[in-house]
């Protein structure tokens, strides 16, 4: 598998294991959504939020492009426009991602970080990097999720490789 097929592969990961969060997070409150629970970005909310304003981040890193960003203050502050816009982003990353030659992924790519401070990272390690983010906050989200009373998602990395296989079998008959 190369670079490319690898990314394509985890930016799907990433849209089922939201999609899962997403749905595990649906017999919430609004209220509860939206509550200080003492994560890093103090709501569940705010935390996807930064996942999202994160991705545009890295995204117009990735095309050569500077954005500032605010973490401080929600940007999308309707929950289903919020959740909409971030798989729409990833969505997005993913096809532009398809459009990449191998040698991308190698390339060194300079960037400003959010302090102005010049910067220079290679492409996949970005990419990775951006993947395990992911996956840092959505356990965050889950655990103060589960502890509210919202089942508890199985988003890990199998789980997904496993409902891939169960959908081609049934595909297969």
């Amino acid at each position: 598998m190369n670079w490319r097929q690898h990314f394509r592969t985890q930016v799907d990961y990433q849209l089922w294991a939201n999609q899962i969060l997403f749905e595990s997070l649906s017999g919430l409150a609004a209220e509860a959504l939206a509550r200080p629970e003492g994560l890093f970005f103090p709501s569940i909310h705010h935390t996807v939020d930064h996942l999202h304003v994160v991705t545009q981040i890295w995204f117009a890193r990735l095309e050569g492009r500077h954005m500032d960003a605010d973490f401080a203050h929600i940007q999308t502050t309707d929950w289903h426009q919020l959740k909409h816009d971030l798989q729409q982003t990833i969505r997005e990353l993913g096809h532009w991602l398809d459009s990449r030659d191998e040698d991308f992924f190698a390339q060194s790519i300079a960037y400003r970080r959010l302090g102005g401070t010049p910067s220079s990272s290679v492409a996949s390690d970005i990419l990775i990097h951006l993947m395990g983010h992911f996956i840092h906050h959505r356990g965050q989200i889950s655990a103060v999720a589960t502890r509210l009373g919202a089942p508890a998602p199985e988003m890990d990395y199998l789980f997904f490789v496993r409902d891939l296989e169960a959908a081609e079998a049934k595909l297969r008959g």
